[in-house]
This record gives C-alpha cells, sequence and structure tokens, in this order.
C-alpha cells in the first residue's frame, strides 16, 4: 500500500545509485520501485502505479528520454524528472520543452531532489483531482436533455428569460421551468455559477 506522500519510481542503471536514493526516499516517507534500465520497465508486466519517476538519461537500450517520448505516446502524465551529467543538460532541456517535469544534474543535494519530488507529486495530485471535477462536471451536463441544453446555451450566452423564451418560441415560464431543471442537474447555486461552470467544460473540449 502507498504513503501518503507518494510512490517514486526509479530507473537507473547504476544499482549504487538506486540504493541510494531509495534509502534516501524511504527516509523522507516516500515508497519507491526501481528498474535498471528503460526496457527492463516497459517490459514488465505488473507497472507500480507511480506518482513520479526519476529517469536517469544514459542508460543501456533505450534511454531515458526515449522512454519519456514512449509514456507521453502512450498518453502518461505522471511527472518524470530527470537525473543527469553536465552533459546532458542540453537532453534534459529538450525534455523539459516535451513536458518533463524538472531535471536534477548530477550531484544533486539530498534536500532538492526531495523537494522537487514532492512538488512535482502535489502538483500531479492537484491536477488529477481538477480531472476528476471536470470529468464529473461533464457527466452532469451529458444528463441535460436536447432542450435544456439550447435553454442554457443561451443562458450562457447572456440571454434573459424573455430573451430564450422568444429566441426557442417557448414561454418564459417554460424556460424558468427548463432553467431550474438545469441547475438542479448541474448542481449550480446560481445563474452566475452555471455560467461558469459551462465555461470550463466549453475550456476544456476547445
Amino acid at each position: 500500500m502507498k504513503s501518503g506522500k507518494g510512490l517514486v519510481c526509479i530507473i537507473d542503471d547504476d544499482e549504487a545509485v538506486r540504493e541510494s536514493l531509495r534509502i534516501l526516499l524511504f527516509s523522507a516517507g516516500f515508497d519507491t520501485c526501481s528498474f535498471e534500465s528503460a526496457d527492463d520497465w516497459l517490459e514488465s508486466e505488473d507497472k507500480p502505479s507511480t506518482d513520479v519517476f526519476l529517469l536517469d538519461i544514459r542508460m543501456p537500450g533505450t534511454d531515458g528520454t526515449e522512454l519519456h517520448r514512449i509514456m507521453l505516446e502512450q498518453g502518461s502524465r505522471v511527472p518524470v524528472i530527470f537525473i543527469t551529467g553536465h552533459g546532458d543538460i542540453p537532453l534534459a532541456v529538450a525534455a523539459i520543452q516535451r513536458g518533463a517535469t524538472d531535471f536534477l544534474t548530477k550531484p544533486f543535494e539530498d534536500g532538492e531532489l526531495i523537494e522537487r519530488i514532492g512538488s512535482a507529486i502535489e502538483q500531479f495530485r492537484q491536477e488529477q483531482q481538477r480531472d476528476r471535477e471536470l470529468a464529473d462536471l461533464r457527466r452532469r451536463f451529458e444528463s441535460l436533455t436536447p432542450r435544456e441544453r439550447d435553454v442554457l446555451e443561451l443562458i450562457v450566452d447572456g440571454k434573459s428569460n424573455k430573451g430564450v423564451a422568444t429566441a426557442l418560441s417557448i414561454s418564459p415560464r417554460t424556460v424558468e421551468i427548463h432553467r431550474a431543471r438545469v441547475m438542479e442537474k448541474i448542481a449550480a447555486e446560481s445563474v452566475a455559477e452555471l455560467v461558469r461552470m459551462a465555461e470550463n467544460i466549453r475550456m476544456s473540449s476547445s
């Protein structure tokens, strides 16, 4: 079972480095798993649910940057922190531009590594929470009937009840009933909140 601080997956071909990182992270309250190569991780059939990866760049076979590229192609959003030598900095910078979270050059301070891992995990968990909230919100919007969606779109566009009624050729009272049902299904406490929720859905779909 993972600790509250999260699970760090170490992928490095140097056994001494893996062990020293494991001890350091354990002392800081993190759980760890480790692989001696990117290929070992790729071939593993029982990959743990990881909160952050620590990847060495230079490894035999598939290197760290290639593994990161594969992860991205597979849709992974788990943060990746590269461990690099000074000669690898251009590769690490390029990886950051492709979506890696951070990189540290050897030798690095233990405290700095712990801080960056903690920051990466916190950001990742916040993103996961936002994703869950957005998925729940999307499910609520999908529960609307076609007519309720028509009413919602016109409300979001700033039309009054009378304006919505005119646009849809229905009575203002019918608009009020539809609007009340929309707010109940979406769980919005005000029209302003309803509009914000609808805009969040629009932005996530763009």
